[in-house]
């Protein structure tokens, strides 16, 4: 069934909301505090018979034979298949500031044709990042989210059991150098670029400091003078800004969802006035052969002879209904339950008053 989720700020809710601003970490991503996308290739051994088979996936014997080889296990020539190995690409996330020893989560992902990854083992694995430098070691026990259950003629998949994680599965060897120390200036850029918001947070970093230490650039970036807060180092300075409470402002938006049927709107969104009207129009179309026999004794064929009745029908509705200039979001959708409008025929009232020029809003489909 379509899903409508509508996100009605009452007044009463506005109050509260002014109450509980948000903080500005939550707000915007420090210039150079990011994290870094590691990624590897490696073996998981030890399935029950779910791996790749080794005639469609020859990378899978290649990156066998390479692992044994470098145990000192020669294979070369042998006319070796197990059924209970999987080649994988395993991907991490490197965070910020992190340090040798420390531990990361790492997702692992089958590509091949093998049907499970539960209960599997990585081998150790390499994890390089875009300058081709190896920064972690995965190795591990997979925990894969699926099941799957095959009978001789039935087959039963629940989940992906041909990708899973391993929670702390790969340790750092390598860190990215980034000297916060040395700076002396910082870029806030914020997620949901805003003038109104970005102003606002200069307004509060400058109010909380007591002087000019930041400015506005533009609607995404803020620029921080980390030498005049006069704090210890840029990171007390990012410490006190981090929790300095701002209310963002936020756009007039409707996002639908048409796979899912989901549309969320914003209750900042208006609607001029427009009429609206929605009918159903259904089609019926009904096959009736007729079968014709010939006379006794005479001599013929049975002949099938088509017949097709077509019916049009239009249901009666409510007719129009207006919608007043500068309608809240509650009236609107007020409005059209008043038409007796099915939740599927939504998305394409909302589209066509969009189209109309009536919707004051961003429309987004996803």
């Amino acid at each position: 069934m379509i899903r409508i989720l509508v996100c009605v700020l009452a007044a009463a809710l506005g109050s509260l909301a002014e109450a509980n601003p948000v903080r500005i970490k939550d707000l915007v991503d420090f210039d150079g505090v990011r994290g870094n996308d590691l990624v590897g290739y490696g073996l998981v051994v030890g399935l029950d018979g779910t791996g790749d088979g080794l005639r469609n996936a020859p990378f899978t014997e290649d990156i066998m034979t390479n692992i044994l080889e470098r145990l000192g296990v020669n294979v070369t020539g042998e006319q070796f298949r197990p059924k209970n190995v999987a080649a994988v690409i395993v991907t991490a996330t490197l965070p910020p500031f992190a340090r040798s020893g420390s531990q990361i989560d790492i997702t692992v992902s089958a590509i091949g044709d093998a049907k499970s990854l539960l209960g599997g083992t990585l081998v150790m694995t390499p994890m390089n990042a875009a300058d081709g430098e190896i920064y972690a070691v995965a190795q591990g026990t997979i925990i894969a989210g699926g099941a799957v259950a095959e009978g001789d003629g039935a087959r039963v998949t629940q989940g992906v059991p041909t990708s899973g994680v391993i929670p702390s599965g790969a340790r750092i060897e390598r860190e990215i150098d980034f000297e916060l120390s040395s700076l002396t200036n910082m870029r806030l850029a914020l997620r949901d670029p805003d003038f109104t918001t970005a102003a606002r947070i200069e307004e509060a970093i400058n109010g909380v400091f007591g002087r000019s230490v930041a400015t506005m650039l533009d609607s995404g970036t803020v620029s921080l003078n980390i030498a005049q807060t006069r704090a210890r180092s840029a990171a007390h300075a990012l410490g006190r800004i981090e929790n300095i409470a701002v209310q963002p402002e936020r756009k007039a938006r409707v996002v639908v969802d048409q796979r899912s049927g989901t549309i969320v709107m914003g209750d900042d969104v208006r609607i001029s006035r427009v009429a609206v009207s929605q009918g159903n129009l259904t089609l019926r179309i009904q096959e009736q052969p007729l079968v014709v026999q010939p006379n006794p004794f005479a001599d013929g064929q049975s002949v099938v002879v088509p017949r097709t009745t077509v019916d049009l029908q239009e249901d009666d509705g409510p007719g129009l209904a207006e919608v007043p200039e500068g309608a809240s979001l509650s009236e609107v959708i007020a409005g059209l339950n008043a038409l007796g409008v099915a939740p599927r025929d939504m998305i394409d009232i909302l589209k066509s008053i969009k189209a109309a020029g009536a919707l004051h809003a961003e429309f987004v489909v996803r």
